[in-house]
């Protein structure tokens, strides 16, 4: 385990008491699923289960914040607080700001620590990849937790019953379990075998559920650092026939902070375009749009195939998740607030900073990068060429043969017919033409990036949010 602020917390001389705070107010938010909840629950959980040796436990209070702490006020002195920063959506960064106040009125000393290579404050990144790479060398911060002075059980018990406290314990379900056990169970597999095929399943649709990593919600929720696999990786790379793979694996652990970075600098994605020269940009709500998309009722197979497996098993992988964001605001031309925190709900690894500097980049609203329209079909063909995935997630078209599944528009009466499938029935028919969308889509996002705006605002991006030439390795 590599967490500086426990590490920190277990150096001070004075009582720790570990606590976790389930928050109302966070919970409730749009952005939150029980699939999170559930899997926080079965990470409490495992982390308890090792505790259990050393006499404590993490206390799991169902409270805001400023209220635990009041309660806890009237039965100790606290003098620290211990926590990791948080890049996370504007409700958990008005909670941060209300506590540090609270912090300051009560005199209680509010320590955070560096999240992954993210750093709170800065104003560009001329030195952010040499600072990256420093903290990700250095050495991890391994808590030792044989020490007197952790909370016993039965000081916890006790506290137990002057708070709201909840249950650990989740059903039986379909998505990744949380947990470090889990996690470990995950990376010693993929660095052990699945590597091997990493470079080549990672756009595959079906391939990718085990050739990529599948570490991504042990990240996001805290089991696992990304220093901790970056020095690993970094090991078993030097004894291994699969460079290739390793390096590309290594490169998008650093991507994963950068994304993240830029969240933390500009926090605003969250709500409109990065890009202000996009502000004005019109895309009319479509409410029949926007539930066909949400449904995997569009027509268009591998697009409704992903949407329903991430809604089934909380995840699909990288390129489905551009494609489809893609379809609904570039062939659908819908604003991304349409579907972000439905889309959030649905990934087990919902990390605000990448599913917001994803969603902007998708959207065409950096005015930095490349407008990527997705075409569902080329992705089929090139990605899912047996129709594996589209026939497993969408059953109404099992009975096809391959082309056919992959674009069932082109049947015609006589084979109708022979596989008993009715089109426009059993499947429904495409909600828009794709080569007609892509066109009306690139046409109005480039003809916005052309704006003194919009150019004004793509240099300040890029001064703002890349990494100066001079600067890379």
């Amino acid at each position: 385990m590599d967490n500086p602020a426990l590490g920190a917390a277990l150096n001070d001389p004075l009582k720790l008491l570990l606590v976790y705070a389930y928050e109302p107010t966070i919970w409730d938010d749009a952005h939150y699923a029980e699939r999170h909840q559930n899997f926080i629950k079965e990470s409490l959980a495992d982390l308890n289960k090792g505790f259990l040796k050393y006499n404590t436990e993490i206390l799991c209070v169902e409270s805001e914040i400023i209220s635990f702490f009041k309660n806890l006020l009237q039965k100790y002195d606290i003098a620290t607080v211990y926590s990791t920063e948080e890049t996370g959506l504007e409700i958990t960064y008005t909670r941060d700001l209300n506590f540090a106040t609270f912090c300051d009125t009560n005199t209680i000393t509010w320590k955070e620590f560096q999240n992954n290579g993210v750093i709170r404050g800065i104003k560009n990144r001329a030195t952010w990849r040499e600072n990256w790479y420093s903290y990700m060398t250095a050495e991890m911060a391994r808590p030792k937790l044989e020490r007197s002075n952790l909370a016993c059980i039965e000081e916890i018990e006790h506290l137990k019953a002057h708070f709201k406290c909840f249950p650990t314990q989740t059903d039986v379900h379909q998505y990744q379990i949380g947990g470090i056990f889990q996690a470990y169970k995950w990376l010693n597999s993929f660095f052990e075998d699945r590597i091997a095929h990493y470079s080549d399943y990672i756009s595959k649709p079906e391939l990718a559920r085990t050739g990529c990593s599948r570490l991504s919600p042990y990240f996001a929720w805290g089991n696992l650092s990304i220093r901790e696999v970056y020095q690993r990786a970094l090991v078993l790379k030097k004894n291994t026939n699969f460079k290739k793979q390793y390096n590309a694996f290594i490169s998008r652990l650093r991507w994963q902070s950068h994304f993240i970075q830029k969240f933390e600098m500009e926090h605003r994605m969250e709500f409109e375009a990065i890009n202000k020269g996009f502000l004005n940009l019109e895309q009319p709500l479509n409410d029949e749009f926007v539930t066909r998309w949400k449904a995997g009722s569009t027509g268009y197979p591998l697009v409704d195939a992903s949407i329903r497996c991430v809604v089934e098993t909380g995840y699909i992988n990288f390129r489905m998740r551009s494609m489809i964001v893609s379809f609904l605001t570039h062939h659908l031309f819908q604003h991304f607030t349409t579907i972000s925190a439905w889309l959030a709900r649905q990934f087990l690894d919902f990390e605000p900073g990448i599913h917001y500097g994803q969603i902007q980049m998708q959207s065409g609203f950096t005015g930095t990068n490349t407008v990527r329209v997705y075409n569902p079909v080329k992705n089929a063909h090139d990605h899912d060429n047996e129709a594996v995935f589209i026939k497993k997630y969408v059953p109404e078209l099992r009975r096809l043969p391959v082309h056919l599944a992959i674009e069932p528009w082109t049947i015609s009466e006589m084979e109708e017919t022979f596989y008993g499938f009715s089109y426009g029935i059993d499947y429904p028919e495409r909600i828009v033409d794709i080569a007609e969308t892509r066109r009306i889509a690139l046409q109005k996002l480039y003809g916005h990036r052309k704006s003194d705006l919009a150019r004004a605002e793509k240099e300040r991006i890029l001064e703002r949010h890349t990494i100066p030439r001079k600067s890379k390795k």
